[in-house]
């Protein structure tokens, strides 16, 4: 298949918005931004084998590769509006392109997202996904507004994606539930949102809870406190593995995409309430200390704990 009609199949399929000038088809595109709100961008890259089992369905690929994505708007409470598509093919595999599409698009309808524009090339498989949303400029969440005396708050459940990789490389039976995970996190999209005016600081958890809420500290200037069996764990994790891989999984393994937030004590109430009716579940897990950047964790008995390493390094050994 010649690049040009790849690009035409994906040009078919995609959905358009008002907001959408110009799109795919030429040299860029040409948005047009409400003058009430911020332009958020973000951008992830997914590599096979990297970022996903050489397995992994196609239409599972492109729902995670924009899944990612809008879970770094979510975390800025942002709501999703455009995307572009930088696709890497070791060969025009029709096919492949077309259930790829499947996965990106379902997302992509779910959150009223507009496919604009990208590029194709020859190569390893790879997908690159750059995500735009907009947001209330008064509203917008950062990493650095954690301070002395905040709740810690997770989103959903921790440990599953990781858990479903192990039984991966393992190479025995793994537990569906877990596998559908890793394959297609959920973005918090409605939660992040939710939380605008009522959280301090903000980030997702891609690459391990410690790790993740470890940039937070660093932004805020802060530490924190945690208690590693207050951390939400889903019943398929507590059924395929022992409490301290599920204490493993939980701090550490990384592809949750929930959402990890700060706030006051005072904002209890009005937490559990803006997320209820979100339909999204969050549970405290700890508070913030003054001990700059410094992470300590306990078990439920108060007794000291650490994971063999904090999360996942993308240039580590």
């Amino acid at each position: 298949m010649p690049e040009f009609d790849l690009i035409a199949r994906i040009h078919a399929r995609a959905a358009t918005r008002r907001d959408v000038l110009l799109g795919i088809g030429d040299d860029a595109a040409i948005l047009r931004v409400p003058p009430d709100r911020d332009l958020v961008v973000a951008m992830d890259t997914l590599n096979s084998g990297v970022h996903f089992p050489e397995d992994t369905a196609p239409a599972d690929i492109g729902w995670k590769a924009l899944a990612v994505n809008l879970s770094d708007l979510a975390a800025m409470a942002a709501t999703p509006a455009w995307c572009t598509l930088s696709l890497s093919l070791p060969q025009p595999d029709a096919a492949w392109v077309d259930g790829f599409l499947d996965g990106f698009l379902a997302l992509a309808t779910q959150h009223e997202v507009a496919l604009v524009g990208g590029d194709t090339t020859r190569g390893p498989l790879s997908i690159c996904v750059t995500a735009h949303g907009l947001v209330d400029p008064r509203g917008a969440l950062r990493r650095k507004g954690a301070r002395v005396g905040d709740d810690v708050w997770v989103t959903g459940t921790l440990g599953d994606a990781a858990g479903a990789l192990r039984q991966w490389q393992a190479g025995g039976a793994f537990d569906p539930a877990l596998r559908a995970r890793l394959d297609r996190p959920t973005p918090r999209v409605a939660a992040g949102r939710a939380l605008a005016g009522i959280a301090g600081a903000c980030i997702d958890v891609s690459d391990g809870l410690l790790a993740d809420l470890g940039h937070v500290c660093r932004a805020s200037r802060v530490g924190a406190v945690l208690d590693v069996d207050a951390l939400p764990a889903s019943d398929a994790l507590r059924c395929a593995f022992d409490r301290e891989t599920v204490r493993v999984l939980q701090s550490a393994g990384g592809d949750d995409y929930e959402l990890c937030f700060t706030a006051p004590k005072t904002a209890r109430l009005a937490l559990e309430s803006a997320l209820f009716a979100c339909d999204v579940p969050a549970t405290r897990i700890g508070r913030i200390t003054a001990e700059a950047v410094v992470i300590q964790l306990h078990d439920a008995d108060g007794a000291a704990w650490s994971p063999p390493r904090r999360g996942y390094e993308h240039f580590g050994s």
